[in-house]
């Protein structure tokens, strides 16, 4: 069966990384994607239901190849205990970036597909925005006892009743950056938070599901 979709470019992507890239979007009103079609890229990403294994096994035949699997949950944005986070300011940015470089090396922005470091070099941009308010709109940090940055969370408001997780890091304080977040959408008026993560980091998905999160969907992502 073949696929029906158009090619789009991807034109942030491409400044930042430095690769002739674009996303396929599918649409019955497309025409078919064809070889030819890709040929001219030299990275097309894809993303398609799980349940969708028509879309996968055309994508395949077109050359794609499988690069990890994600998971969008939901909760709800009921009041909580306060975790006092503190909310991050430029000063804190070089320490962020590094963090978030750490913790985020082996996104679908890792090798084979990018250069060696382009996806610690992506969040650590990603984090540097949502403090700036760009993207995401804010980012809380908790300290240890020596001042230091240990813990972050990013958070996006996307309509009058949602917000969304962005990145989210501390080893050991899981629970305290989704109570943070929580309240954050709470205070906010919001009823629901978002958060996505990778099929295989199981201990993201204990802790979504530890504070209240239901799966909503799973995708796959695939590259050419």
């Amino acid at each position: 069966m073949p696929v029906r979709a158009s090619i789009e470019p991807l034109h942030w992507e491409n400044h930042f990384f430095g690769v002739n890239s674009a996303i396929v979007r599918f649409s019955d009103e497309a025409g078919e994607l064809t070889d030819s079609a890709l040929a001219g890229w030299s990275r097309v990403q894809a993303k398609i239901p799980a349940h969708r294994t028509d879309w996968l096994d055309a994508l395949q035949r077109l050359g794609f190849h499988l690069v990890e699997g994600e998971v969008d949950l939901t909760l709800p944005a009921v009041a909580c205990a306060d975790p006092q986070p503190e909310i991050a300011t430029e000063s804190d940015i070089p320490r962020l970036r590094e963090l978030a470089a750490q913790a985020f090396a082996q996104s679908r922005f890792r090798t084979p597909w990018y250069a060696e470091g382009a996806s610690g070099r992506f969040y650590a941009q990603w984090i540097e925005n949502a403090v700036r308010g760009t993207f995401d709109h804010q980012c809380l940090i908790f300290r240890d006892e020596g001042e230091d940055i240990h813990a972050f969370v990013s958070l996006r408001q996307l309509n009058e009743s949602e917000a969304r997780i962005g990145l989210l890091a501390g080893r050991g304080a899981g629970q305290k950056l989704m109570q943070a977040a929580i309240r954050w959408a709470s205070q906010r008026r919001l009823t629901t938070l978002r958060v996505a993560t990778q099929m295989g980091n199981a201990a993201a998905l204990k802790l979504y599901i530890a504070s209240g999160a239901t799966i909503e969907s799973t995708a796959w992502w695939l590259y050419r």
